[in-house]
């Protein structure tokens, strides 16, 4: 998705560590506008699949994941990464490590809100080496759930997750794909 693209050009900061820091529109402060578009395009991109709800992780995930929704005029579904008081029954529970945190979170999502009867797309704001979206993908699982596809914002193509997602035999539709970064000069390259 070239706007994307060049937001992530404009805005995009690469940092020590393999880090693309897009805070300033993407998962800190939003642009809805761009948001947006982006809905627009996953819709576009999953209009052959009968998708009845959205699956996503908290927190970034969250915003794409609503302005997309709007389109497929679904719900969406987030996974907790705490237990809180205001959940009550079962739960389906997996453990994600996070590539940015650098720490593993227990999430949840209630038994209520994703069943048998489910056809999800899960939504994310990266993807690099996979580990929140298999994290979403064995709460599906779980839950019985069918996976109509993963649809991702940004995803680092010189990471593993994608290529390991599509080779499970999962579709995996990102807006932009960065092919590689440089954090001594900034430059920033996308997969064509």
């Amino acid at each position: 998705m070239e706007l994307l693209e060049k937001r992530i050009q404009r805005d995009g900061i690469v940092k020590a560590g393999n880090v693309l820091k897009v805070d300033g529109f993407l998962n800190h402060q939003m642009d809805i506008v761009l948001f947006n578009e982006m809905g627009k395009e996953f819709k576009r991109l999953f209009a052959d699949r009968p998708v009845n709800k959205i699956l996503t992780i908290e927190a970034s995930g969250i915003g794409i994941a609503c302005v997309a929704a709007q389109y497929f005029h679904v719900p969406v579904v987030f996974a907790k990464k705490a237990q809180s008081v205001n959940i009550d029954g079962e739960v389906y529970h997996t453990r994600i490590e996070s590539f940015t945190h650098k720490r593993v979170y227990d999430v949840i999502v209630s038994r209520k809100y994703l069943g048998p009867e489910d056809h999800v797309l899960i939504i994310d704001d990266f993807l690099a080496n996979g580990c929140a979206v298999n994290g979403l993908l064995d709460l599906t699982e779980r839950a019985g759930a069918a996976v109509e596809g993963i649809g991702i914002a940004i995803e680092k193509g010189q990471q593993a997750g994608g290529k390991l997602l599509r080779g499970r035999g999962y579709r995996v539709e990102s807006l932009a794909i960065i092919e590689s970064m440089d954090e001594k000069t900034g430059e920033i390259r996308f997969r064509r």
